[in-house]
């Protein structure tokens, strides 16, 4: 009995230093900065439209029912997040891209879970194109499902997020099957579908067999999102 007693002491204590030194070794580890990114501004010249000018704004449509989903009012369009459980998106219906620059900006209710759909078609956004992240997660570590990501395929270098309530922006470069994503200033993705020959994640089809175009449409996923300065190039 005594020598269970005594066994069972030193593992006490064993993992007693083992904590401690878990604790001193975070205590003193040095300070990691991590890159901090500001919002671009909207950009101008040859070639770039509006997608929230005035003329524009009847094109945005509910693309997967019938519900209200969104609102533009003052230059923003804002996800109105009612619902947790149905995947919702808000297309712009004026026309379809292939190649093309796009600009925007995003800010985000906490916890907010959202998604910038390129080359979607409506009423099968999730499987006919291909999802930029939007997420609620400042200061997280990247991931598949992060900001900036192409969801559940491919990782950005770092989690340029902001806090909730601040705005964002994202800098996509769409070209054949080469998708680059900037958020708020920094590169974080260059990746080329063309590789993706068989299904990752949770996608049942191929990346490199989507469509070369589409809309573009915004998810309301949970949680509220603004989204302004929606402005596109086509190449």
């Amino acid at each position: 009995m005594k020598k269970v007693v005594v066994l069972s002491v030193l593992i006490t204590l064993v993992s007693v230093a083992a904590v401690l030194g878990v604790a001193r070794y975070v205590m003193q580890a040095p300070w990691k900065p991590r890159p901090e990114g500001t919002p671009t501004p909207a950009p101008s010249g040859a070639g770039w439209e509006n997608l929230l000018e005035e003329k524009n704004i009847p094109l945005w449509k509910n693309i997967t029912d019938d519900s209200e989903i969104f609102e533009i009012k003052d230059g923003e369009l804002h996800i109105l997040g009612r619902s947790m459980t149905t995947l919702r998106y808000a297309g712009y219906t004026g026309r379809a891209f292939g190649n093309f620059d796009l600009h925007l900006e995003f800010r985000l209710a906490r916890r907010t879970n959202s998604g910038v759909f390129l080359r979607v078609r409506e009423n099968d956004p999730v499987r006919r194109g291909f999802e930029v992240q939007v997420l609620d997660d400042h200061r997280r570590p990247p991931s598949m499902t992060g900001t900036g990501s192409l969801y559940d395929v491919a990782c950005p270098m770092f989690n340029m997020a902001r806090p909730a309530g601040e705005w964002n922006s994202y800098d996509i470069s769409v070209q054949e099957r080469r998708v680059v994503v900037h958020v708020n200033g920094w590169k974080v993705l260059d990746t080329d579908l063309a590789r993706m020959t068989m299904p990752i994640g949770k996608f049942p089809i191929a990346f490199a067999e989507l469509p070369l175009e589409g809309m573009i449409a915004l998810q309301d996923h949970g949680g509220e999102a603004w989204f302004r300065n929606i402005w596109i190039r086509p190449l």
